[in-house]
């Protein structure tokens, strides 16, 4: 970045700063609108859509049957994948998942195993053979700011 984008930013953000408000124009604590779709993919056992602010993200959830971790035989499989689309920010590139992305994923499983949302002992068919898999998918549309909780409201909620 060039030293003089630099400085118009950081006068930008001092100005801001002085006036206690956010880029967008919020005041400081003042929370981006939400709203949740749930539902909306047919064929996911389940889905749900977010918009908060400016940010969109969409999350379909599938369940199969598969095989336990070794190391956990009596507890099912949770996966987290999430995709930073292209089309969603200029900052975001098409190909394998990068380190934001695998970071982002990280952060919504940890998130959804440690307030226990899924008890992963009663996804269990027959310890240490068979269990359910759930798979939770995480799509950006639109990066507006504050993806982590954009992406665990929608994750829980689908």
């Amino acid at each position: 970045m060039s030293s003089i984008v630099t400085r118009v930013r950081k006068k930008q953000i001092s100005e801001l700063m002085a006036t206690d408000k956010r880029m967008d124009g919020r005041e400081l604590t003042d929370y981006r609108e939400m709203k949740i779709e749930q539902g909306l993919i047919e064929r996911a056992e389940g889905s749900a859509r977010i918009v908060l602010g400016k940010t969109e993200i969409v999350v379909g959830v599938k369940i199969e049957m598969g095989e336990p971790f070794p190391d956990t035989p009596n507890d099912g499989v949770l996966t987290v994948n999430a995709e930073l689309t292209p089309m969603a920010s200029p900052k975001f590139e098409a190909g394998p998942p990068d380190e934001k992305s695998i970071e982002l994923a990280r952060i919504v499983d940890r998130g959804i195993r440690e307030s226990k949302a899924i008890d992963t002992a009663k996804l269990v068919i027959e310890p240490g053979k068979k269990v359910f898999v759930v798979f939770v998918d995480i799509y950006v549309l639109n990066h507006g700011g504050n993806l982590i909780d954009a992406a665990a409201f929608a994750a829980v909620s689908a």
